[in-house]
C-alpha cells in the first residue's frame, strides 16, 4: 500500500482542473473516488487496482500535456500564419482601392481630355460650316449678276405704279380733265425712262426689263377697269385685257422662281438687285401697248371734248381686242420673249 500526502493530493487536483481534459469515463469516476478518500481521511490508501488505474491515468497525462503542447505550438504556428495571411489580404485590399482610385482618376482624366477634343473639335466644325455657308453664299450670290436698281428709269416706272390708284380715283370722281392731264404724265414718263435707258448704259437694268411692263400693265388696268366703271368701254374687252395682263405678271414671277438659282428662299426671291432673267417683249406686243393706251387716252378725252359712242371708239375697241388675242399668242409660241442671266465669265 502507498501513501500520498494531502499536498500531494491536492496538487495532483490542481493540476487537474487546470488543464480539464476530456478523459474516458471509467478513469474518471476511479479518480473521483480515490480524490474523495484522500479529502476525507488526510491521507490516500491505494491499492493495487488503484495505483495501475493511477499510473495509466499519469501516463495518459503525461502524452496528453505533450499532445496539447504540439497543439498549442502548432496553434501558434496557424496564428502566425493567419496573421501573415490577415496583413497580406490588408496589403492586397490596400493595393486595390489604390488602383481603383487610380483607375477612377485616370478615367475622369480621359473623360476631360475626350470633353475637351470634342469642344475644340465641335468649335472647329461650327466654324468650318460657317465659312463654308459664307463660301457658298458668295458662290451662288456670284451666279447671278448684282445691279445698280436705283436708276432714274427705274424710279420713272415706280412713279408711274404709284400714281395709277389715284388716277383711277379721279375718274370715278368723273374728273376727266385732270385724269386726261395725269395719263399725259403717265405718257411722258414711259417715254422718258425708255429714251434714258437706251441713252445712258449706266441706267439699263435687268430689273427694268421687268418694271417697265409691269408699270404699263398696272396703268392700263387701272384705266380699263375705271373707264368700265363709268361705262365708257366694254366689259368683255377689259376682262380680256386684265385676264391677259395678269397671266403676263404671273408668267413673269414664274420665270423668275425658275431662273433663280437654289436655295429659292424668299429673301433672295425678292432681292431686287440680284438680276436673273431678262424680259423682251415681242413687236406685236409693243404695239398692242401702244393701242391699249390709244384706246385709253381717246376715250377719257370724249367726255372733255364731247364725242363719247362715236363708232370710232368702237372701232379702235375691236382692233385692241384683236392685237391682244394676237400678242398673248406670241408670248406662248415665242421663245425669245425672255431669258435666264448667266454668271460673267
Amino acid at each position: 500500500m502507498t501513501t500520498l500526502s494531502k499536498n500531494c493530493a491536492l496538487r495532483y487536483v490542481s493540476i487537474w482542473n487546470s488543464f480539464r481534459m476530456p478523459y474516458i469515463g471509467k478513469y474518471r469516476h476511479s479518480l473521483t473516488r480515490n480524490f474523495t478518500t484522500i479529502l476525507s481521511n488526510n491521507k490516500i490508501l491505494l491499492t493495487n487496482s488503484s495505483s495501475l488505474s493511477a499510473k495509466k491515468l499519469l501516463k495518459f497525462y503525461s502524452e496528453d500535456k505533450k499532445n496539447f503542447i504540439n497543439l498549442e505550438q502548432k496553434a501558434g504556428t496557424l496564428k502566425s500564419a493567419f496573421e501573415k495571411k490577415k496583413e497580406q489580404l490588408k496589403d492586397t485590399e490596400l493595393r486595390i482601392r489604390q488602383r481603383s482610385e487610380e483607375i477612377v482618376r485616370d478615367i475622369k482624366h480621359q473623360k476631360e481630355i475626350t470633353e475637351h477634343k470634342l469642344r475644340i473639335k465641335k468649335e472647329h466644325l461650327i466654324k468650318d460650316i460657317l465659312e463654308t455657308k459664307a463660301k457658298v453664299k458668295e458662290r451662288l450670290e456670284d451666279v447671278v449678276e448684282r445691279e445698280n436698281v436705283f436708276t432714274i428709269p427705274n424710279i420713272l416706272c415706280v412713279t408711274r405704279i404709284a400714281m395709277s390708284p389715284y388716277l383711277g380715283y379721279v375718274i370715278l370722281e368723273e374728273n376727266y380733265t385732270l385724269a386726261l392731264g395725269l395719263l399725259g404724265f403717265a405718257g411722258i414718263t414711259d417715254l422718258l425712262d425708255g429714251w434714258i435707258a437706251r441713252k445712258w448704259k449706266s441706267q439699263a437694268s435687268k430689273m427694268g426689263s421687268f418694271l417697265d411692263p409691269m408699270a404699263d400693265k398696272v396703268l392700263i388696268a387701272t384705266l380699263f377697269i375705271s373707264l368700265t366703271w363709268q361705262n365708257l368701254i366694254p366689259l368683255s374687252l377689259t376682262l380680256l385685257i386684265v385676264g391677259r395682263d395678269t397671266a403676263l405678271v404671273a408668267a413673269g414671277f414664274v420665270i423668275r422662281y425658275m431662273s433663280l438659282p437654289p436655295p429659292r428662299t424668299l429673301s433672295r426671291y425678292f432681292d431686287v438687285t440680284h438680276a436673273t432673267a431678262q424680259l423682251a417683249p415681242t413687236m406685236i406686243s409693243k404695239f398692242n401697248t401702244a393701242v391699249q393706251l390709244l384706246l385709253v387716252g381717246t376715250t377719257l378725252a370724249s367726255p372733255v371734248f364731247g364725242y363719247v359712242d362715236h363708232p370710232a371708239l368702237s372701232a379702235l375697241c375691236g382692233i385692241t381686242a384683236a392685237s391682244t388675242v394676237v400678242s398673248a399668242i406670241s408670248y406662248l409660241v415665242s421663245k425669245d420673249t425672255y431669258k435666264f442671266l448667266k454668271k460673267k465669265s
